[in-house]
């Protein structure tokens, strides 16, 4: 009995052995040459999507709708606008769009030390909110940053608007969450959608509050676009866009 129980004590120690994980071949190991990923580790996380925002105003406004949607359905990160070019480059003037801040204007793109690394940085202000955001390079797609749009798919945006409306059957917190969504998104095509499907002409029944609220919030997005491809102030663009609806019967 204890020569077998002996054989026992051994055949499962073995087996522990075999069982207990065995150390990596390939370890893990940070590296200078990608000074993001460090970055994330060594010093707090940047808001949105690793930009940092820099409020120059006493009292920040902010224009867009806030919901847990703001980076996308189900906590997903915003998908790349289809007006984005993967070899877009940005200069300084450059007018550009941040998917939850809309357009703004490249101020200048420099290298900035930041926790002990060295970072390209695009800083982007936004007049209207007084705001300046800074974006890193290797980033800037990711999280979404793009050209203005071309003419061709700002006309593909108003072509949108002359589609039949297309409401689905949910609760409207639902389909408000849906909304902010395409709003955050950047996509001035999604944006389209948004207003398209909120726009009343004379005749039919009013928007509710919340409604109304969703529809002004695109209707900005696109005019403040509009108004930097046509070289023209907001004012302008909105009338443009108001008038233009009126024509959709």
């Amino acid at each position: 009995m204890t020569m077998q129980a002996d054989t026992m004590k051994v055949a499962e120690a073995d087996a522990d052995q075999e069982a207990a994980p065995q150390p990596s071949e390939h370890p893990i190991e940070t590296s200078p040459e990608n000074p993001v990923e460090t970055l994330a580790e060594a010093a707090p996380p940047l808001p949105d999507d690793e930009a940092e925002v820099e409020d120059e105003s006493p009292t920040p406004q902010r224009h867009e709708p806030r919901s847990s949607m703001q980076h996308g359905m189900n906590g997903r990160p915003p998908q790349i606008s289809r007006a984005s070019n993967k070899d877009e480059t940005f200069a300084e003037g450059d007018h550009v769009v941040y998917p939850t801040h809309g357009v703004g204007r490249v101020e200048k793109i420099a290298v900035e030390d930041i926790a002990g690394h060295r970072l390209e940085l695009i800083h982007i202000t936004f007049e209207e909110n007084r705001m300046t955001l800074r974006v890193p390079v290797a980033k800037a797609r990711s999280a979404g940053l793009r050209r203005l749009a071309t003419r061709k798919l700002f006309d593909e945006a108003l072509a949108l608007l002359k589609g039949r409306a297309r409401i689905k059957r949910t609760m409207w917190s639902r389909r408000a969450q849906e909304y902010e969504a395409k709003i955050n998104s950047g996509d001035p095509l999604a944006i389209a959608e948004v207003v398209r499907d909120l726009h009343r002409n004379a005749g039919q029944p009013d928007q509710s509050f919340s409604e109304r609220q969703i529809y002004e919030a695109a209707m900005d997005r696109l005019a403040a676009e509009l108004a930097a491809i046509d070289e023209t102030d907001k004012s302008t663009a909105v009338a443009k866009l108001a008038n233009f609806l009126k024509t959709i019967a």
